[in-house]
């Protein structure tokens, strides 16, 4: 299905400075990025005072596990109806609680937004980091299921110089009102806690520090500083600036959705050759 554009005033690189909920005083304790193209969208919400572990899951003990259990990490498509935008999550790193991802957008002075609550009491102050100037880029990556359906496994949302990049677990997260409510009702496993983990949002930028792609930070800490390895399955025909992929895994369907990128761009971003 092919998903309308939003509005020019929501695609940008968005930081969220602070949120207000049920009139509380402004909480600044997380990291909050949105990367807003003009469909897909990423979201990564990393609490600031999370450790960032340069290991892997499985080599951190169990109470390491458990500071990962409270942040959160989303990707999909955007839809607008006037005033009212509603976030709809193909990729979610919490589990699925019933609620929707809707809030009411106040557009203020500069570069300024403001994010009310439509089903619960909160207001998020926004600050536009940059509109990408008009280069936009997203990739959405299918799983062929032995049932013969399809699920999301991978998005890609690029904004001008930022990123969000989204890899879903394996299954799908029964409902419960949190990771940490998830894991004391179903009397969690230390594999199924890892299970449940191993789901990446990652925040970072294009042209990074030392290398393309570097990751800022992530659901998955021991990515923070590293080079996304995604973007070297995607390649780029130099004479024709027609994006693919690496064709690796048969049962993967990818889709190139947004794409405003000239090919003198897309071959700096995407250096690999065309097999």
């Amino acid at each position: 299905m092919t998903q309308e554009p939003v509005p020019e005033w929501l695609i940008a690189a968005w930081e969220r400075l602070y949120i207000v909920s049920n009139g509380s005083k402004p909480d600044r304790s997380v990291n909050v990025r949105n990367i807003q193209t003009p469909t897909l969208f990423g979201d990564c919400r990393i609490p600031k005072d999370r450790p960032n572990y340069s290991c892997p899951l499985h080599e951190l003990t169990d109470a390491e596990l458990g500071t990962l259990y409270a942040q959160e990490g989303f990707s999909g498509f955007t839809t607008v109806e006037g005033d009212v935008t509603t976030w709809h999550h193909e990729i979610d790193y919490q589990p699925p609680d019933g609620s929707i991802d809707i809030g009411r957008i106040e557009i203020a002075a500069g570069r300024n937004m403001y994010e009310h609550g439509v089903q619960s009491s909160y207001m998020e102050h926004w600050w536009n980091l940059a509109s990408g100037d008009g280069w936009y880029f997203g990739v959405k990556v299918l799983r062929k299921l032995p049932d013969g359906t399809t699920r999301i496994h991978e998005i890609l949302s690029v904004n001008g110089d930022e990123f969000i990049y989204a890899r879903n677990r394996p299954k799908d997260l029964p409902m419960a009102n949190s990771m940490a409510d998830l894991i004391r009702k179903t009397n969690a496993s230390r594999d199924q806690i890892l299970e449940y983990l191993d789901c990446e949002v990652s925040h970072g930028y294009v042209l990074g520090g030392s290398k393309h792609w570097e990751i800022q930070f992530s659901t998955l800490p021991n990515k923070t500083g590293q080079a996304l390895e995604f973007v070297e399955r995607i390649v780029v025909d130099p004479q024709t600036g027609a994006v693919s992929h690496r064709k690796n895994n048969p049962d993967e369907i990818w889709a190139f959705p947004v794409n405003t990128l000239k090919t003198e761009d897309l071959v700096v971003l995407f250096p690999g050759k065309m097999n």
